[in-house]
């Protein structure tokens, strides 16, 4: 592990919000590492999202007193941003973690990466060019299933979104991160990303959980990102 702590900034999906990963920011807290965990929410709500997100990250982290090492963690549908996250950084990003997220695809969209089966199944579900809450994409709920707590679970569905349907159809900015890279596997539906990852070289870790464990059970996902970063910095 790296002489300084790690400062890791998390970066939850734009179609969840900061609840998300609060407890594994407290986790990998209680392990000695500052986690730096921002609200973006504010900044996916008009298009064009990917311009304003990246822009308003940027000046949140220019905020934060970064220490050590920095490496931003990025969970489900932020892991194809991190690129552009770390590009827009005045800090020099130390490595990137992909945690049951999206590798990235610079240049092409969210929906050029999924069925066309699906983007025509949230189209139908938009009103007013605005994508249903995240849990609502599914039937039954996810989070009756994942989260147990129902404060948490509450807390989680009142954060969630109503993205702009706009923000699938939006190339993702054409940044590539040559840097440290690492993964965390926690669901079943990222097994092809981990695939890329692992023929990539990037050390990897597979939690046999769910997609909410950062919330529901962050200290296994804090151990296992530590252990991913602790591989990447030492090959640095």
């Amino acid at each position: 592990m790296a002489a300084s702590p790690i400062t890791a900034v998390l970066v939850h999906s734009p179609f969840l919000g900061p609840a998300s990963l609060r407890p594994l920011a407290d986790a990998l807290a209680a392990h000695g590492h500052p986690a730096v965990l921002l609200d973006l929410r504010p900044s996916v709500v008009s298009a064009p999202v990917h311009q304003v997100l990246v822009g308003a990250f940027a000046d949140a982290i220019s905020d934060e007193d970064l220490a050590g090492p920095v490496v931003l963690i990025g969970h489900s549908g932020a892991g194809p941003l991190l690129p552009a996250f770390a590009d827009a950084l005045e800090d020099t990003v130390t490595g990137l973690v992909f945690v049951d997220a999206g590798l990235p695809t610079p240049g092409r969209s969210w929906r050029d990466q999924v069925p066309a089966e699906l983007y025509a199944q949230l189209k139908a579900a938009s009103r007013e060019g605005r994508l249903p809450r995240w849990q609502r994409w599914f039937s039954p709920d996810p989070l009756v299933e994942l989260v147990a707590d129902d404060e948490l679970r509450a807390q989680i569905a009142d954060e969630a979104p109503e993205v702009p349907i706009s923000f699938l159809k939006e190339p993702r900015p054409d940044v590539e991160w040559s840097g440290p890279a690492g993964y965390v596997l926690l669901s079943k539906a990222y097994e092809a990303d981990l695939a890329e990852a692992t023929a990539l070289g990037w050390p990897v870790r597979r939690l046999d959980s769910h997609h909410l464990a950062p919330a529901t059970d962050p200290d296994p996902v804090a151990v296992a990102v530590l252990e991913v970063l602790a591989e990447l910095l030492r090959a640095a």
